[in-house]
């Protein structure tokens, strides 16, 4: 029986209700507009920002993975620069050029294939690694993930047949599905509008999954393993596996990522999927919000959008330059800084990030005017 029926409507008679994806009508109707806003951005914004927003979509993709191990499972990744760099180079020579002298190509532009597959190759090179990981937490684990950063730019600059090499690169995948090239012009759309569809339903399509994902049996034993992976194993966790279907998961996330973020740009350079690109992704869960969801997505529109402000700067403060040449400060290193000061302050004054903001406003809104 319905609990809206007696006026109760935050009263959950199930454990189905309470953990249900949209499970009140506020939900509903919110998520409602902002797809609704969402579909509509294309025809009112530039192309230029809707390219950023498309970005951030796909970053919002790959930001979920990174929280599904290290905010629900609580393994603490820095090697998530690995991942993306291997799904976009698996993405690249799936549809790369099969008559080219010089670099590795099948000619495949369908893009649900190579999706897939770059997925399923980050995916296996996690669950490769997710055994060793599962004997190792905290720092130890930390130091482990790291390693692969270095391993994989070692790789990918000296791979020159896979990745072009340093300083020269590969095109990156080409998007066609049924016919249509989403990565030109078209009649009715321009290249932007269509990838940031594009992009916006992969979102959709993959944060949905994900918050299925948390919600089921395996998204408690994640969270069991994350609060205390001792205590899990006592009442029958079995952790290693569970540690195991996070990196996988995670990993697979990451390589969708990786060969849609290199779509948007259109080259992928090899010298690309270093420290700095993991540690841009620990900004956008943590700025977001550890172990939700729309906090990643939170967290990769704030990252993403972040660079298109600090370009404004040096027309309004004349000590910062946009290009190293100029002498002084860059806008470069400004980002850099405010990446470790949005870190550092989200984990001090708000560590439920920009999500546990917006809860908190919720939360007043909800009981006004009454303080509690």
């Amino acid at each position: 029986m319905s609990s809206t029926r007696f006026g109760r409507p935050q009263l959950y008679l199930s454990y189905g209700q309470d953990v249900a994806l949209l499970n009140t009508p506020a939900k509903r109707w919110w998520t409602l507009v902002l797809a609704l806003v969402a579909v509509l951005l294309p025809f009112t914004l530039q192309d230029d920002l809707l390219a950023v927003l498309a970005t951030a979509f796909v970053a919002g993709i790959g930001a979920i993975g990174l929280n599904l191990v290290t905010g629900y499972a609580g393994q603490v990744s820095l090697g998530h620069a690995f991942f993306l760099g291997l799904g976009a180079y698996t993405a690249a020579t799936l549809s790369g050029d099969p008559d080219s002298t010089r670099l590795i190509g099948f000619g495949i532009t369908s893009f649900p294939i190579w999706l897939l597959a770059s997925g399923l190759v980050a995916g296996l090179a996690g669950l490769i690694v997710a055994p060793l990981a599962a004997r190792l937490r905290g720092l130890y684990l930390a130091v482990v993930t790291l390693g692969l950063v270095f391993i994989g730019e070692h790789l990918f600059k000296h791979w020159s047949d896979l990745t072009g090499g340093v300083g020269v690169g590969r095109p990156a995948a080409i998007p066609e599905l049924f016919g249509i090239q989403f990565a030109v012009d078209g009649e009715f759309f321009t290249k932007s509008q269509k990838l940031y569809l594009l992009m916006f339903a992969l979102l959709v399509i993959f944060g949905v999954l994900a918050r299925n994902l948390v919600r089921s049996r395996i998204g408690r034993a994640l969270a069991a393993v994350r609060d205390r992976d001792l205590a899990a194993e006592v009442i029958g966790v079995d952790v290693t596996r569970y540690k195991m279907i996070a990196f996988a998961v995670s990993s697979f996330y990451a390589g969708v990522a990786g060969a849609l973020l290199y779509v948007m740009i259109g080259f992928v350079e090899p010298g690309s999927f270093n420290l700095a690109l993991s540690v841009q992704y620990i900004a956008m869960i943590l700025v977001g919000g550890v172990a939700t969801i729309s906090g990643s997505v939170l967290g990769a529109l704030f990252i993403t959008l972040l660079p298109r402000v600090t370009r404004e700067l040096p027309a309004v403060l004349p000590f910062i330059s946009s290009s190293s040449t100029s002498g002084g400060i860059t806008v470069f290193q400004v980002e850099t800084i405010l990446y470790g000061l949005l870190i550092i302050g989200f984990l001090i004054f708000e560590p439920r990030g920009l999500f546990g903001i917006w809860i908190r406003i919720r939360t007043y809104w909800k009981s006004w005017p009454f303080s509690h």
